[in-house]
């Protein structure tokens, strides 16, 4: 670690339990973040500025108008720009040294288990069940940790999914896959938008608890927030000894 980093992370290094072995374990750190949009936005800002050395961020979308109301990472003047190609402008300006790598397209099964193959850790920043589902197997099946995060109207939730620890559950084993599920999404049911941003920080906090070793991370436990009472509630979640996606898992 040059002397410039080790000013641009002093305050990491000062914090017991992280320290300069933390902040190096972040700098030689490989993450993929699926979706770039109300909770990607404070993830990539934040893993960017911690110092997460190389950071893959996947969407296909454009910025809209509409997003601007919760999407922090993205201006007014890039409206209609790939939101890929906003992300890496806005963590190269935060932090030079990050690398940033985009994928401008809808991440199908093939090219999520190439990818995921190639992260220590995922996060799960986007706004249907088949992606995310989809992100979970490749997860499973690479026995990478994923960190997923939701947010609907005034409701967010977030969990850890570790395929490497026996006991822990994955994402099937709390939401089972099913072709009767009706889609929601913010564009028909509507967001309050500091809520995006709580639940992507603490997704950012998470990742950076996965990736050093600090702390008790989220295996296990659904944390779910009700930004209009300020409720936190959270649930112990076991593994599903049935789940059609991880039961053949040591």
């Amino acid at each position: 670690m040059h002397d410039e980093q080790l000013l641009r992370y002093a305050r990491h290094i000062l914090l017991d339990d992280l320290g300069i072995e933390g902040q190096a374990r972040l700098l030689d750190s490989r993450v993929l973040v699926v979706g770039a949009g109300g909770l990607g936005s404070p993830v990539c800002l934040y893993l960017a500025s911690a110092g997460v050395g190389h950071i893959e961020v996947a969407d296909d979308d454009h910025i809209e108008l509409s997003n601007l109301q919760r999407q922090i990472m993205h201006t007014s003047d890039r409206v209609g720009m790939l939101k890929v190609e906003s992300a890496r402008q806005a963590m190269v300006q935060i932090n030079p040294d990050t690398i940033v790598t985009t994928h401008a397209t809808r991440l199908d099964q093939a090219l999520l288990d190439e990818r995921v193959a190639q992260v220590d850790l995922v996060l799960d920043c986007c706004d249907n069940f088949e992606t995310r589902h989809a992100v979970n197997r490749a997860c499973v099946r690479n026995q990478v940790p994923l960190v997923s995060g939701a947010a609907l109207r005034y409701d967010g939730q977030i969990a850890v999914y570790d395929p490497c620890d026996a006991e822990s559950p994955c994402y099937h084993c709390l939401f089972p896959e099913a072709e009767d599920v009706t889609p929601t999404s913010c564009a028909t049911m509507g967001v309050f938008a500091p809520l995006v941003g709580i639940i992507g920080s603490l997704q950012a906090a998470e990742a950076i608890k996965v990736l050093t070793g600090l702390g008790r991370t989220l295996k296990g436990r659904l944390v779910m927030f009700d930004v209009r009472l300020m409720h936190w509630h959270e649930v112990k979640v076991p593994r599903d000894p049935h789940c059609p996606v991880c039961s053949d898992r040591p």
